[in-house]
C-alpha cells in the first residue's frame, strides 16, 4: 500500500474508502452487508466511510424497495468520475510495480494466494458441515 498512499492523498480518500469505491466501480450497487465483505471493511466502519463519501456526493445511498431494511449502495457520477482520473494513477503504480517485480514472480505469488484461499475457504465449508450435523 505504500507506494499508492501519495495517490491516495492526492485524491483525499482513505485506504479503507479507495476500498469501497473500487468495489462499487466493478459491481455496480451492492447491498451495504455485502459491500463491508467484498471491500474487507468491518460493519461500523462502513457506516462511518459510506457518511464521508456521501457528503462528498461520491456515493448514493438508498432503501432496497424490495426490503425496506436493506441498504443500497452504488456511486455516484462524481464518484464515477473520481476513480475513473485516480485508476490512470493507479494504473502507473501497477506498471511500476510490475516492473520492479516482473510479470511472471506477481502472478506466481497471485496463484499461490489463490490456492490458500481456495483451501481455506474449503476448510472453512467443512467445518461448517461439521457444525451442523446432528
Amino acid at each position: 500500500m505504500e507506494l499508492f498512499r501519495p495517490m491516495l492523498r492526492k485524491y483525499d480518500v482513505t485506504e479503507q474508502q479507495w476500498r469501497v469505491i473500487r468495489v462499487l466501480f466493478e459491481a455496480g450497487s451492492l447491498d451495504a452487508s455485502k459491500l463491508a465483505g467484498a471491500a474487507c471493511v468491518l460493519p461500523p466502519s462502513l457506516t462511518r466511510i459510506l457518511k464521508a463519501l456521501e457528503a462528498r456526493n461520491l456515493i448514493l445511498v438508498s432503501k432496497d424497495p424490495a426490503d425496506r431494511r436493506h441498504t443500497i449502495v452504488q456511486l455516484s457520477q462524481e464518484g464515477k468520475a473520481l476513480i475513473r482520473t485516480a485508476s490512470k494513477d493507479s494504473v502507473a503504480i501497477y506498471n511500476e510495480i510490475e516492473a520492479l517485480l516482473g510479470r511472471d514472480r506477481i502472478q506466481a505469488l497471485l496463484n499461490e494466494l489463490e490456492f490458500v484461499l481456495d483451501t481455506l475457504s474449503e476448510r472453512a465449508k467443512r467445518t461448517d458441515e461439521t457444525d451442523e450435523a446432528p
